[in-house]
């Protein structure tokens, strides 16, 4: 069984029902670590051997967050910056990844045909995750398909219940790889 460290950052979790429901579908699950980024860190000064130490527990890294403007919210950037640093996920001697999954885990405001060519953001959501992607190759570890759901303001209580099983699934099917 693979452990599984999902890190969660949404700045205004009390505004989004999907989002906690995707929380609590995952909390509590076996080999599974939920660490709220911005509950951990209020004031944006990420511990990184903390943050290190977990990465190197784990196997499989998910990466839950809103999908605001094309990216990730402020405090997952700063965790970026801070713990992938170079010598530990990177670089000369950098191998501290290699061989690690990581996965995308996403909501956006937007329907899915938003996320398309001839869409109103002129993009596909794997070419506007292209930096999650190369983060991930450059630390030698394997970018998974993402977790995606669209057009989350216009779901109903039934249907964000269906995709928080759908969540606790995939993260699962993870666990179990």
């Amino acid at each position: 069984m693979a452990r599984v460290l999902i890190l969660f950052a949404h700045p205004a979790l009390h505004r989004s029902r999907i989002n906690v429901a995707l929380m609590e579908a995952v909390q509590g699950m076996e080999g599974v670590t939920f660490r709220d980024l911005y509950e951990e860190y209020p004031n944006l000064h990420i511990d990184f051997e903390t943050e290190q130490e977990l990465l190197l527990e784990h196997e499989v890294i998910v990466w839950q967050h809103p999908f605001y403007w094309y990216s990730a919210p402020a405090i997952l950037k700063e965790w970026q910056d801070v713990v992938l640093e170079y010598g530990f996920a990177y670089g000369e001697g950098g191998t501290k990844l290699a061989g690690k999954k990581v996965m995308s885990a996403l909501t956006t405001g937007g329907p899915e045909e938003a996320y398309h060519r001839e869409g109103y953001n002129r993009y596909t959501m794997k070419e506007l995750l292209a930096p999650f992607d190369q983060t991930a190759r450059l630390c030698g570890m394997e970018y998974l398909d993402p977790f995606v759901i669209h057009g989350v303001r216009q779901l109903t209580d039934e249907q964000i219940q269906v995709w928080a099983q759908r969540y606790k699934q995939r993260i699962l099917e993870l666990r179990n790889l």
